[in-house]
């Protein structure tokens, strides 16, 4: 069981914390969602663990500390070090160009806005890839005729084929921009799995089980749910036109049972417990429990904006105004421009069923939300759990 500090002792009032209760619970009763978990760490203290609502409304089961989430855009962060992994063992640059590892991808071309097919001014990088700026989309948040390509692929991103199954389709389709030009959104982190595939000879899940989660103890977390686990998945759920939530995933025929692909951009479940000792691991640069995995300066590097806001719309535009992007990670990098409570250097991210984490490290804090409603929370959930946990702090 997690142990709970006072949140006195590391600078939170109780009574403040308090509203991230109230708020989290309203939510549930509202039914807006199903349930929710939630967690503030300083300085190496837990000091609020929330549960809130079922891991089943229809069952009234309640959500328990060691359930089962769908993390999916969770999974980036650790895709992206498991690739930095390869890059301290001098296996792989960030200068390199992707067609080295992927050769699919050598005759890849740009569709221009005159709808002509034409070869990229600079080859995609693994930095590209890490920071979305490679060109490549996920055909979900634009409108371009390459967004439209993806859309028409519906198999695109089944769970029956392999990652390089996956990939030699992607490598198919034309590029929405030259790589470096601007920020996308898109499946670059499944590319940049599929290149840790081609370096170690292994299955991304492979690796990620023997180098990062079985290190870690995250005995949890994997690109599929076993048999003796469904007990414990989260019932997923999505939104109606009348606003009532309906099943969007369930445990006794989830999409995430007998999975083939390990989707680096988005496969993997988790619990909180888990997803904990990752964060834990970010927050100290590296190193958990007497194990290092990656070095500090890997770590600043990646948790660093490697974005010129003049390429993406993180900066100064919607949905995440004020921030910029490192390798994995979104990082805030204009306080002002977020319209939330915030340090700067703050770095994370969520996922599309309505989980996310958060690390400060000035403030010497860890967030991390979990529940299970796609798409991620068109309400306020995520930005008000970091309202709530920001406005509690004192000292």
């Amino acid at each position: 069981m997690l142990e709970i500090a006072s949140p006195e002792e590391v600078g939170f009032s109780s009574e403040r914390l308090n509203r991230l209760d109230v708020v989290m619970q309203d939510y549930i009763d509202q039914g807006l969602t199903g349930g929710i978990l939630t967690l503030v760490e300083r300085r190496g203290q837990i000091i609020h663990l929330g549960k809130y609502g079922y891991q089943d409304i229809t069952k009234k089961t309640p959500l328990e500390f060691d359930h089962i989430f769908r993390i999916y855009s969770m999974t980036k962060p650790i895709t992206s070090l498991a690739l930095m992994m390869l890059l301290e063992q001098g296996k792989v640059r960030l200068f390199d160009p992707i067609d080295r590892y992927l050769p699919e991808f050598k005759e890849v071309k740009v569709l221009d806005q005159k709808g002509k097919q034409i070869s990229p001014k600079t080859p995609m990088t693994v930095h590209h890839l890490l920071t979305h700026t490679s060109g490549l989309t996920y055909g979900l948040f634009g409108n371009s005729e390459v967004d439209k390509l993806y859309q028409e692929e519906f198999k695109l991103m089944s769970k029956d084929q392999t990652l390089a199954e996956m990939i030699q389709k992607i490598a198919g389709f034309p590029l929405v921009g030259h790589p470096g030009e601007q920020w996308v959104y898109s499946v670059s982190t499944d590319v940049v799995g599929r290149i840790v595939e081609v370096i170690t000879g292994l299955s991304l899940g492979k690796f990620i089980e023997e180098n990062i989660l079985a290190p870690l103890r995250m005995v949890d977390t994997a690109f599929s749910v076993s048999d003796d686990k469904l007990d414990r998945l989260t019932t997923c759920y999505t939104e109606t036109e009348t606003d009532k939530l309906v099943l969007q995933d369930h445990p006794s025929h989830s999409n995430f049972q007998d999975v083939k692909l390990h989707s680096g951009g988005g496969g993997l479940v988790s619990t909180l417990k888990d997803y904990l000792q990752f964060v834990r691991l970010l927050y100290n640069y590296g190193e958990l429990n007497g194990i290092r995995l990656v070095g500090r300066k890997t770590i600043e590097l990646m948790t660093t904006n490697n974005i010129d806001p003049k390429l993406m719309p993180l900066a100064t535009q919607e949905p995440f105004p004020g921030f910029g992007f490192g390798l994995g990670f979104r990082v805030l990098v204009d306080l002002g421009q977020t319209r939330e409570l915030g340090t700067l250097g703050t770095y994370g991210w969520g996922g599309a069923a309505s989980t996310t984490f958060f690390v400060d490290p000035q403030e010497e804090m860890i967030g991390i939300m979990m529940s299970q409603y796609m798409p991620a929370t068109p309400f306020f959930l995520i930005p008000d759990f970091r309202t709530l946990v920001y406005q509690a702090i004192v000292n």
